[in-house]
């Protein structure tokens, strides 16, 4: 039996050990989306205590605690931190099998040298060893990315966003690069009802520009991808549940956006032509501005209504959805390429039976001069544990080329998800080592390490010219 864990955790052969602990382990990390709040990193934010590091705004360890009948108060409530800590710890003994055990102990392990199996009797001494820790300098937002060696971090961020957190990063000594991503789905959403129209006046404010119509939103989007492009930004980032490509006009979308100012009801179609018209229009702008567009589909928004209502949005109350992906995504890119306007492309499903529709769709559009140009991305959510992401990995390989892959990232809010680039790390070179071992791939460790390298670190480094 295998102790819990160790430092051989996951890597069941030799190879797959030589491999991580020689050329995976001590990588930099790239973190090219996530969603860590920029002002916490520009005012090296620390925290008072493990609760709030590490169980605000986890929506994972949220859904867990509220399967296993934990009152609301102890999760997003007005219970004290000690007491939401003692609740989550209760929970854990009951996540066996669920990728939240795993990473639960490779995070307290990480950063708090802590062995110990999380549960109600060892809670309190856990909570208030890590509490110490965490109130240290070392532990600070900066301090923690330098902990975990990450050398760059790319944000998410909304059009109207001042970017002034990243100005203040860049005036000051930082061992990350931090960069902003430009999430624009705010812009798309015209079947939003009031909450579109507002956020119409807040992109006009942020780019000093009136839009009464389609040129108008199409010239304050330019303004501001030029003002995100000023500070540094090289990617795009899209929640979708799907790919929006109808048929459609300028003129069209033009006319089905005035109506909506007139505060006039639009149909299903209409929604889905300003929609294209204004996702294309995007599409090509990325690619003038020489940035990487990436696309999260299939996601189920905001199910339980009732507790979006009391909660609000990003609470735990999202879940696969079942989309028909292909066409219309076969349908966008071919019209970005006609005109070889078609940006380098990231290309992320949260259902798992589209692996194979991403998979292949990622080749139709490779131009010979890119390497990888259309990526295939990561296990995303509730794929990106070991299951999900051996299945992403391997239909890749099957379908795909696998060398060419840019690896993993986080999608977290939290300063303590880094493990999450170890989990995966372990997980490529048990693929790779358990290959060797049965005589499906040659024993050549320094090609093989090259190209784990070159998965869990060069590719990104390069696709994304950092």
């Amino acid at each position: 039996m295998k102790p819990f864990l160790n430092e051989h955790f996951l890597l069941e052969s030799k190879t797959a050990q030589q491999l991580y602990h020689e050329f995976a382990k001590d990588l930099p990390i790239i973190d090219y989306h996530c969603h860590l709040p920029p002002d916490q990193i520009a005012n090296d934010h620390r925290f008072a205590n493990l609760t709030k590091i590490w169980l605000d705004g986890d929506h994972y360890k949220w859904r867990a605690m509220r399967t296993l009948r934990v009152d609301e108060q102890y999760i997003t409530g007005t219970a004290d931190d000690l007491a939401k800590f003692e609740q989550w710890a209760a929970c854990v003994p009951y996540t066996l099998r669920n990728p939240l055990f795993h990473w639960t102990h490779l995070e307290l392990k990480r950063y708090f040298d802590i062995d110990e199996l999380l549960s109600i009797t060892t809670a309190r001494d856990v909570y208030h060893q890590a509490t110490k820790m965490v109130q240290t300098p070392e532990y600070s937002v900066r301090g923690l990315l330098k902990k975990m060696n990450v050398e760059v971090v790319c944000t998410t961020d909304d059009p109207t966003d001042d970017l002034r957190y990243h100005d203040q990063i860049k005036k000051e000594p930082c061992d990350t690069i931090v960069l902003p991503a430009f999430r624009p789905d705010k812009t798309l959403n015209i079947d939003k009802g009031q909450f579109f129209i507002q956020y119409l006046e807040r992109l006009e404010s942020a780019s000093q520009k009136s839009i009464t119509n389609l040129a108008d939103l199409f010239g304050a989007l330019t303004t501001r991808m030029q003002y995100f492009a000023d500070r540094g930004c090289k990617l795009s980032d899209h929640g979708l549940e799907h790919i929006y490509s109808v048929d459609f006009t300028n003129e069209k979308a033009d006319l089905i956006l005035q109506k909506k100012l007139k505060g006039d009801h639009l149909t299903l179609e209409e929604v889905e032509i300003y929609k294209s018209a204004v996702l294309y229009f995007l599409g090509v702008k990325y690619h003038e501005l020489g940035w990487t567009q990436q696309y999260h589909l299939g996601a189920l928004r905001n199910v339980n209504r009732r507790m979006e209502y009391q909660l609000g949005a990003d609470t735990g109350f999202d879940s696969i959805g079942d989309w028909r992906q292909a066409t219309s995504l076969g349908s966008f890119l071919n019209k970005l390429d006609e005109t070889d306007q078609l940006a380098k492309t990231v290309l992320y499903n949260l259902n798992p039976n589209d692996n194979a529709v991403l998979a292949t769709m990622i080749g139709n559009f490779s131009d010979g001069k890119t390497k990888g140009k259309i990526q295939f991305g990561s296990g995303w959510w509730y794929l990106d544990q070991k299951n999900g992401m051996e299945a992403q990995i391997n239909t890749l390989s099957n379908m795909g080329l696998l060398s060419c892959f840019i690896g993993m990232l986080t999608d977290s809010r939290s300063f303590l998800s880094f493990p999450r680039h170890e989990y995966f790390r372990r997980i490529l070179c048990n693929l790779f080592g358990n290959d060797v071992e049965r005589g499906e791939l040659p024993h050549d460790i320094e090609w093989i390490g090259k190209i784990v390298t070159d998965i869990c670190y060069s590719n990104a480094k390069e696709y994304f010219d950092f």
